[in-house]
């Protein structure tokens, strides 16, 4: 708590004081009060009690503890792709997707004073996403570890010559006057975010929904592994929606794929695909089945 900025402390330890008396209803995300995590948790439970925290890793920890019911995380966003760290921490974390959440991603200019500004604070994420916008006016981008915490930084700052780059509601926590409004180079900047909880959902319950199935695997180390793996999903008939790898440990060796299939386990299809998979890889480790909350395609 005390690596939060000044001018965020007391709405963190306020916060924190409510999820601590009714922690089911609690929902931890990593940033400051007002960042976008924050507004995805809002928005996806109404009568949830943020828990603002400072790092994934605590946001994720919360949940682990009992400290909160669940944690709002966003895994990738489609303009700057996925969000860093996270396909390490999730398969560690032990905890389980249990839903997933779309929302649009707009950027608000904000500072003490009118400008001109020198440079601007943000997460990497919201940089790379005003990338031109800062360009064409001649701002350096400054990383922050969150988008609200870094508007909570310039305001303790205080330097005229400084802006952060976060959502509107971030102004209006910290005093801060909006310069410009929708600074994202894109229009449909839309961020993905997933729910994780202690225990998963049982795939039997979404029985007659769409679903997405999460799940990781490593290929054996032959010639055509990875062919042989995706074959048994294109035999079954059985859309994935996503496909990312990652490299597990340093030898280079160990690739890991982060997947998203549609549909649920107990459907003939997916049980065969994900049984032949299992004869193709070293390792199969499921993260979650999970109501679809966008259509693929």
């Amino acid at each position: 708590m005390d690596s939060f900025p000044a001018p965020a402390l007391a709405l963190v330890e306020k916060m924190h004081a409510a999820a601590a008396a009714d922690p089911q209803r609690a929902i931890a995300f990593q940033g400051a009060p007002g960042a976008n995590s924050h507004r995805a948790a809002m928005e996806y439970a109404p009568d949830c009690l943020p828990l603002p925290c400072f790092s994934f890793a605590d946001a994720l920890d919360a949940v682990k503890e009992g400290r909160a019911g669940c944690a709002m995380i966003p895994i990738e966003n489609s303009q700057a792709g996925r969000v860093a760290d996270i396909h390490f921490l999730l398969p560690e974390s032990g905890l389980s997707i249990v839903g997933e959440y779309f929302m649009p991603i707009h950027h608000a200019l904000m500072a003490v004073g009118k400008g001109p500004f020198e440079a601007a604070f943000s997460h990497p994420h919201a940089l790379n996403q005003s990338r031109k916008y800062l360009a064409d006016r001649g701002m350096v981008p400054l990383s922050y570890i969150d988008t609200a915490g870094a508007a909570a930084h310039v305001k303790e700052l205080g330097d005229p010559r400084m802006a952060a780059i976060a959502p509107a509601i971030a102004a209006d926590l910290y005093g801060l006057d909006i310069v410009d409004e929708r600074v994202e180079d894109t229009e449909d900047n839309t961020t993905r975010f997933v729910v994780l909880a202690s225990q998963p959902l049982d795939p039997a319950t979404l029985a007659g929904e769409p679903a997405i199935t999460t799940f990781i695997f490593e290929v054996n180390n032959v010639p055509a592994a990875l062919y042989k793996a995706l074959g048994c999903f294109a035999t079954n008939g059985v859309n994935m929606t996503k496909l990312e790898s990652y490299q597990n440990g340093a030898s280079f060796a160990a690739t890991m794929f982060f997947t998203d299939i549609v549909g649920a386990p107990g459907d003939p299809a997916i049980d065969r695909a994900l049984e032949e998979l299992a004869f193709h890889t070293k390792e199969l480790r499921m993260l979650g089945t999970y109501r679809q909350a966008r259509v693929r395609g």
